[in-house]
C-alpha cells in the first residue's frame, strides 16, 4: 500500500458542518468512525447531523434566499464559472479524496474534471432562463410565464460519488436561483465539503450552500423540513421509498434517481473486440461495480456465447486490482466492511441456489489486501433469468451472463424488469440497434458505442428506477417552477 496522505481527511473532518459562512463543530447526531476502504484503518471521526443541524442550515438557506434570487444572471454566472475552474485546479486533490473516502481509483476516478463541466455547463445556463407570451383568448391582456426558482432545495447526493452529486444537484439548482441544503451520506461526506468550500472561495454569497452530513436522522429531518421546496434524492429504492413517505406530510416535490439492472445486449455481429471490454469494465471493474446504471445484466446470443465467456474472464482476470491511490490501479475495494459482507452474501446465496455457475472471483482478496474490503471481480455464466443474480441491484463487482437466440426473446427479457435506469445494445446491424433501442423500457440507452454521460444530456429512469432527470435543459427545469401572469390592458 501506498502511504497515505497525513491529514487530508481527517482535516476536512475536523472542520464540521458547512452553515452559512461558518463551520459547526458540535451536532445533535454524534459521530461515525469512517475507514479507510483499501486498509481498513481509521480516518476520521465524522460529525453526524442531526434534526436541530438540519434546521439550522435551512434557516440558514432561507435567509440568504433573496440575496441569492436576486444576484443578476450575469454575476451568478461567473461565481460558478469561477468554481468550475476551481474544481479543475484541484482535481488531483479530488481524486485523492474520492480514493480515500470510497475506494475510487485515481487511475479512473475524475471527479474534480467531471463535476467542473457540470458546474461549467450550467453556469452557461443562468442567463439564459427565459419565460414566454401566451396568446390571450377574448380578453384584452399580456399573458406570460416567468420562471422561478423554488426556493430551499434538500440534496441528498450518493456515497459513490459525492462530488459529481454536488455537480448533478448543486449546479442547476444555483444556477436557476435556488439555495441548497446537502445531506451528504457520513460514509462519504468529504468530498462533498470540499465542493462547498471551493464554492465560497469562488464567491458564493455564505449560506447559499450549506453541508450538513449524517445518516438517517438528517436525511429525514431534511425531507420533512416545511421550509424545504423541493427534494432531489440519488440513492437506493429502499430508502425512496422512506423519502417518498416523509415528503408526504408537507407534498414537497420530489427528484429520484434510482437503482439500477442495465441490460446489456451482445447480439452475434457485435464488435467483441471493442465491446466485450468495455462491457468487463463497466460492469463490474468501474466504481467496483458500485453503480446505478451499470451493465451488469449482459445477454450474449448462442452464436457467441462462448468467446464473450472467455474474453470477459481474461479482461476480469487480468485488470489491476489494489490501492486506489496507485495510479497502476483500475479496480479498488469496496466502500465498507458491511458492503463486502453484503456482496459475498449474495454471491454465497447464487451459489447455494444454483442461480448461475461461478466462472471467477466470488471471493474476498487476501496477502497485501486482505486489510481492505476487496472483492475479486466476479462473474456468473448461464445465469437463469428468474434469479436474483439477473433480477436484483447486487452494486458490487459481479457480472451475470445469460443466453439469449432471437431478437424479440432478448428484448422481452431485457424488459422484464423493475428497473428501467439504462440499456445498452451492441450490432453491426444499424436498423436493428435502432430498433431494439427504442424498444428498451429505459431512460437512457446506450447503442455502439462506450457509455457517455455528459452534462448536457437528460439522465434518469423508467419505472421503479425513478423519476425526474438530472444534466441538460431537463435537469434545469427540475428546479425552475412556472408561474403564469395575466396582465389587463
Amino acid at each position: 500500500m501506498r502511504s497515505r496522505p497525513e491529514g487530508l481527511i481527517q482535516g476536512i473532518a475536523e472542520k464540521g458542518f458547512l452553515v452559512g459562512a461558518d463551520r459547526q463543530t458540535t451536532s445533535s447526531g454524534g459521530t461515525y468512525a469512517h475507514h479507510d476502504p483499501a486498509t481498513g484503518e481509521h480516518q476520521a471521526d465524522v460529525l453526524l447531523g442531526g434534526a436541530d443541524d438540519i434546521a439550522e442550515a435551512v434557516a440558514c438557506a432561507k435567509q440568504a434566499g433573496d440575496v441569492w434570487a436576486n444576484t443578476s444572471v450575469d454575476q451568478r454566472a461567473k461565481i460558478l464559472f469561477r468554481l468550475a475552474d476551481l474544481l479543475e485546479a484541484h482535481s488531483d486533490e479530488a481524486a485523492t479524496i474520492g480514493a480515500l473516502e470510497n475506494g475510487s481509483p485515481v487511475s479512473v476516478a475524475q471527479s474534480g474534471p467531471y463535476t467542473a463541466a457540470w458546474v461549467r455547463y450550467y453556469a452557461g445556463w443562468c442567463d439564459k432562463i427565459e419565460g414566454s407570451v401566451i396568446p390571450t383568448y377574448t380578453n384584452v391582456g399580456l399573458d406570460y410565464v416567468r420562471l422561478e426558482p423554488y426556493g430551499v432545495i434538500g440534496a441528498l447526493v450518493p456515497w459513490n460519488g459525492p462530488m459529481m452529486g454536488m455537480g448533478q444537484k448543486v449546479a442547476p439548482a444555483l444556477a436557476a436561483g435556488n439555495t441548497v441544503v446537502v445531506k451528504p451520506p457520513e460514509i462519504a461526506p468529504f468530498g462533498a465539503y470540499r465542493f462547498a468550500e471551493l464554492a465560497l472561495e469562488a464567491g458564493l454569497p455564505p449560506g447559499v450552500l450549506n453541508v450538513v452530513a449524517g445518516g438517517a436522522e438528517a436525511g429525514e429531518a431534511l425531507v420533512r423540513h416545511p421550509d424545504v421546496a423541493k427534494v432531489s434524492f440519488t440513492g437506493g429504492r429502499d430508502t425512496a421509498r422512506k423519502v417518498i413517505e416523509a415528503s408526504a406530510e408537507t407534498i414537497t416535490p420530489l427528484t429520484l434517481e434510482l437503482g439500477g439492472k442495465s441490460a446489456n445486449i451482445l447480439f452475434a455481429d457485435a464488435d467483441l473486440d471493442r465491446f466485450v471490454p468495455h462491457s468487463a469494465f463497466m460492469g463490474a471493474l468501474l466504481l467496483s461495480g458500485q453503480g446505478c446504471a451499470l451493465p451488469t445484466r449482459i445477454y450474449a446470443h448462442n452464436d457467441i456465447y462462448d468467446h464473450v465467456i472467455d474474453r470477459l474472464i481474461a479482461t476480469l482476470e487480468n485488470t489491476p486490482v489494489g490501492d486506489p491511490l496507485d495510479p497502476a490501479t483500475m479496480t479498488g475495494p469496496v466502500v465498507t466492511k458491511q458492503a463486502q459482507e453484503r456482496i459475498l452474501g449474495v454471491i454465497a446465496r447464487a451459489q447455494r441456489e444454483g442461480s448461475g455457475e461461478l466462472l471467477t472471483g466470488g471471493h474476498a482478496l487476501d496477502g497485501d489486501l486482505s486489510g481492505g474490503y476487496f472483492i475479486a471481480p466476479t462473474l456468473f455464466g448461464d445465469v437463469s433469468h428468474d434469479s436474483d443474480l439477473a433480477r436484483q441491484e447486487i452494486f458490487g463487482p459481479v457480472l451475470s451472463v445469460i443466453r439469449f437466440s432471437d431478437e424479440e426473446e432478448v428484448i422481452a427479457n431485457a424488459n422484464d424488469s423493475e428497473f428501467g435506469l439504462g440499456a445498452f445494445v451492441y450490432t453491426e446491424d444499424l436498423a436493428r440497434a435502432n430498433r431494439v433501442a427504442k424498444a428498451m423500457k429505459a431512460g437512457f440507452v446506450v447503442a455502439n458505442t462506450e457509455i457517455n454521460m455528459g452534462p448536457n444530456s437528460p439522465f434518469g429512469g423508467f419505472k421503479q428506477s425513478g423519476f425526474g432527470r438530472e444534466g441538460g435543459r431537463a435537469g434545469l427545469d427540475e428546479y425552475l417552477l412556472p408561474k403564469n401572469i395575466y396582465l389587463g390592458i
